[in-house]
């Protein structure tokens, strides 16, 4: 199953995308902010193409949990979103996920001007890995193996 995650920014959405099995996250080049009918129109397209079945939304929350003007902002996105495709939306907390992905760009060797352009999907790669990883069961080993 493919699913695309979404960063929603003010000036840039960031975008990733899950390998056919549901394993990997990769990045995809942002998209620059628009009005969101219409960026709500370009992922939907981007989602029929890729056989997207699930769409992860980012929702900001505050460090003790709760939702501010960016929240209310990405949920008044949803549901445009919601109007022009038929994939399922599921909103999940994305506290942390902009550090984590700053920090996995300077282990890579990018500086703070180099990550400008990429901070955005590697953000949204963070939130799809985290989804993925947590849907995952590996089996358990019996105790003497």
């Amino acid at each position: 199953m493919r699913i695309l995650a979404i960063d929603y920014g003010s000036k840039r959405v960031g975008l990733a995308l899950s390998d056919p099995t549901g394993t990997l996250a990769r990045p995809l080049p942002f998209v620059p902010a628009q009005a969101d009918a219409k960026l709500a129109r370009e992922i939907a397209a981007l989602a029929e193409k890729e056989q997207v079945e699930l769409m992860l939304l980012g929702l900001p929350r505050h460090m003790n949990g709760s939702l501010g003007e960016a929240a209310a902002k990405v949920q008044a996105f949803a549901a445009i979103l919601g109007q022009v495709t038929t994939v399922h939306i599921k909103l999940i907390d994305e506290r942390l996920s902009t550090v984590q992905a700053s920090r996995q760009l300077q282990e890579a060797g990018k500086n703070t001007r180099a990550q400008r352009g990429k901070i955005d999907s590697e953000a949204a790669c963070v939130l799809l890995q985290g989804y993925l990883d947590s849907q995952t069961n590996f089996p358990l080993l019996p105790p003497d193996a």
